[in-house]
């Protein structure tokens, strides 16, 4: 969970490169895997010559029959493959002749025909063409436009199923990077003992409802056919889909984005356009608060002026009254990062509300919030119970972005210091501090590593350090700081399976032991997985 403003947490960004055939593969059950590979495939499998496309070396030039020599598939080759796992993208694991295949919205424990699109040394990507033995965890995506938008990659695998995939996720990660000894038993929350078996990795904690849990909408706004459509990426695409709903999404928010596109539509406002530079409306951000029932609106531009501004502001204000914040943000820069560096308030407040707990935060235009206010508050508790405070601790927060965990560990400790290198960050964090009386809490601008050290020598101990740090994971002097001020216990809250991993291994070696991980299901029917970690010194 990285507190970076301007951007939104990438919820389709995936990790850097792809999970190579050597590398285990995760099966949503748990199942024991192969060393170093998937589960061995009960049938061998088959293989059918696609449409137009003769058998291997049969009427075919050479330099089409295999783009790589010696793999047992080609491209349009269509084959049955037994899919095994799934790899951190969501995509099912299959073997054809022992050449591992990625395919999109296949299941672990299902028999498949596919169809090979792409081939490389280790592995290739192949197309689902027929489910021949589905899945018992398979169920219909509720979403109508699911097969076309990336979004979600995991509507089509129960819910109980998702939660499952992803602890196992976790484990691997721990497993196969960490080089962990993960407990083979599960409990239910350790509350912080030691398990003489490994690292507890404890189920997930998943939502009583998962859907229309997203507190935050940016939709791109671009042409298609001529006229002003907002909505989503098609798969694998820059092509914008015009789109209504969003079953993730805040219902109030949908409402907001399809008011906003039939105003702009009816004034005349043109779409911005990718490929040319032109038009004005590029996106259209929608926050809403949810204890507080407020919202806000972004409109991001490429230009500062909006033609029929007064216009617009008055058809927003008279449709939607829960809005009480409307900003301009302006970017003329060809790239895709949604925010410019200018941003101003058009109609309204600069900020809404909305509460983690008792916590109350101002939300701006720019400012990170979590997007999943109610599993937040779980992520967020756990770590309070993993930083086992009485109120006499001091504890360090290394990257704290507006403030968000420091804030809510310090109603159990007796003093908290944020650290975060975002300036904005720290002034919205110290503006939260003092929304809540909070005094005992400070926040300083800077990398983490070079912070904390200058406050130990200004005689700052440390009791819990909290961890909070982009997809990246820590860098690599903070880890070092860590293991040299020694705090008890350390607690590290992670978006990466991976780099946590990594993290923890380093730790591990440094003179401390991960004693549980709880994984937390903070965006139901993507691939992405939150942790919170507790390691305490040895």
């Amino acid at each position: 969970m990285r507190k970076q403003l301007g951007q939104k947490k990438q919820q389709s960004r995936r990790d850097a490169g792809k999970v190579k055939a050597g590398e285990n593969r995760t099966g949503f059950k748990g199942k024991e895997r192969e060393p170093g590979g998937t589960r061995a495939s009960s049938a061998r499998s088959g293989r059918t010559a696609g449409a137009g496309v003769g058998a291997a070396g049969q009427g075919r030039p050479a330099d089409e029959t295999r783009q790589i020599a010696g793999l047992p598939v080609a491209k349009n080759d269509e084959v049955v493959i037994d899919i095994t796992g799934m790899n951190h993208d969501g995509e099912g694991v299959g073997r054809a002749d022992g050449y591992t295949l990625f395919v999109q919205g296949a299941l672990p424990g299902e028999k498949v025909r596919v169809k090979v699109l792409k081939t490389k040394k280790q592995y290739g990507y192949a197309k689902l063409l027929d489910i021949l033995e589905s899945s018992p965890e398979r169920v219909a995506a509720p979403c109508g436009i699911y097969d076309k938008c990336g979004g979600c990659q995991l509507q089509h695998l129960s819910y109980a199923g998702q939660l499952a995939w992803k602890r196992q996720h976790v484990v691997d990660a721990l497993e196969r990077i960490g080089k962990l000894r993960v407990a083979g038993e599960v409990r239910e929350g350790a509350g912080g003992a030691a398990d003489a078996g490994g690292v507890l990795v404890l189920p997930t904690l998943g939502m009583d409802e998962p859907w229309r849990y997203r507190n935050k909408a940016q939709v791109p706004v671009g042409v298609t056919d001529g006229a002003l459509v907002g909505g989503f990426y098609a798969r694998g695409s820059h092509r914008i889909v015009d789109m209504e709903t969003c079953l993730i999404q805040h219902e109030n928010n949908d409402d907001v984005v399809a008011r906003v596109k039939a105003i702009a539509r009816r004034l005349g406002i043109t779409a911005y356009n990718e490929e040319t530079g032109q038009g004005l409306l590029r996106h259209v951000v929608v926050k809403v608060g949810f204890r507080t029932g407020e919202m806000m609106l972004v409109l991001v531009t490429n230009g500062d002026r909006i033609p029929r501004e007064e216009e617009w502001i008055a058809a927003i204000r008279d449709e939607m009254p829960a809005v009480v914040s409307i900003c301009q943000n302006v970017n003329t820069r060809q790239t895709n990062v949604i925010f410019g560096d200018v941003t101003r308030v058009l109609w309204g407040r600069e900020v809404i509300h909305d509460y983690i707990g008792d916590v109350k935060f101002a939300i701006s235009a720019r400012s990170f919030y979590q997007v999943n206010p109610v599993q937040t508050e779980l992520l967020y508790g756990k770590a309070v119970e993993y930083a086992g405070l009485t109120g006499k601790e001091t504890v360090i927060d290394a990257y704290c972005g507006i403030g968000t965990i420091s804030l809510f560990l310090a109603q159990h400790a007796e003093r908290v210091y944020g650290v975060e290198i975002v300036k904005e960050a720290i002034e919205d964090a110290r503006a939260n501090a003092e929304l809540n009386g909070m005094s005992h809490v400070s926040f300083e601008v800077g990398a983490s590593e070079d912070v904390i050290p200058r406050w130990k020598e200004q005689g700052v101990e440390a009791d819990v350090i909290v961890v909070d740090p982009p997809r990246k994971g820590c860098d690599q002097r903070l880890l070092e700081t860590i293991i040299e001020m020694k705090p008890e216990r350390v607690v590290y809250v992670s978006c990466n399976p991976s780099t946590l991993a990594r993290d923890l291994r380093v730790l591990e070696d440094g003179g401390y032991r991960t004693v549980e991980v709880q994984p937390v299901d903070m965006f139901p029917h993507t691939t992405h997985i939150e942790n919170v970690a507790l390691i305490i010194c040895k």
